[in-house]
């Protein structure tokens, strides 16, 4: 989401057709460090941890928009994301927002290990930043297990995961 929600382009479609479903092509990220701890944000929407994430803003490309949800999210500019699988079951990916808003996202899922900057401690997105063991993921939207359950499944495998 860009800073300013109502200019954006979802800001934008919102203000015509109100609450009602969107499908939005969006991307998350998997950012991994070197303990094998993966990157969380507190969503002030659902108040539960998240993966960087969101739709695209006009004029980017997808790794654009990854780099850019990222970085607004958690303050880290991410570098060689790679795809590893794909979102868009129905029933995990359609999100009931608290405001009344629909959106089924059609995401694109990548990973890195590889970044720069520093963490932020809380913005207008993210209520605060933080590392957790992949064997201790705190309290999350269904759709982010179903992506850390994937990620792992390609990180085993290697193949492209779609749920």
């Amino acid at each position: 989401m860009s800073s300013d929600f109502a200019s954006s382009y979802l800001g934008r479609l919102r203000a015509k057709i109100g609450h009602d479903l969107v499908h939005i092509p969006g991307v998350r990220v998997v950012v991994e460090n070197e303990k094998n701890e993966i990157l969380f944000h507190l969503r002030p929407d659902f108040k539960v941890w998240g993966l960087p994430g969101g739709g695209p803003e006009t004029g980017q490309n997808v790794f654009d928009q990854v780099t850019r949800e990222a970085q607004e999210e958690t303050g880290l500019t991410i570098l060689n994301p790679k795809p590893f699988g794909y979102a868009s079951e129905p029933a995990s990916e359609t999100m009931y927002y608290p405001n009344g808003d629909v959106c089924h996202y059609h995401d694109l899922m990548f990973y890195t290990t590889e970044f720069t900057g520093e963490l932020i401690e809380s913005n207008e997105e993210s209520l605060a930043v933080s590392w957790f063991p992949v064997d201790s993921i705190p309290e999350v939207l269904p759709n982010v297990t179903l992506t850390i359950e994937a990620y792992l499944r390609f990180k085993a495998t290697g193949e492209f995961q779609f749920i």
